[in-house]
């Protein structure tokens, strides 16, 4: 995936953050905004408890940048970390 469309789509769920019941999606590099039905970890949460509540990521990226900004990766959501914490969760198309 193109790096400037995960930029506008970590962007945009930020900026939508307020929508608790909806998931930003990027289908052929276009980003769209539906309801949600995929469980994601709220904000604030840490690793250990992602990884207990939802199991061990398929992908676990480095972390990237100061503050460190990291990424796991699930079947149906990618989860964004600032050190220890959850910042954002985005839902993936399938």
């Amino acid at each position: 995936m193109n790096a400037n469309v995960l930029t506008a789509a970590l962007a945009l769920s930020v900026l939508c953050g307020n929508l608790a019941t909806a998931e930003t999606m990027v289908v052929d590099d276009q980003v769209m905004v539906r309801p949600s039905t995929v469980d994601r970890p709220a904000r604030g949460v840490t690793m250990a408890a992602v990884e207990a509540k939802f199991g061990a990521p398929q992908t676990r990226h480095p972390a990237v940048g100061k503050p460190p900004i990291t990424r796991w990766d699930y079947a149906g959501f990618s989860v964004f970390f600032e050190g220890e914490r959850v910042i954002d969760a985005v839902a993936v198309a399938p």
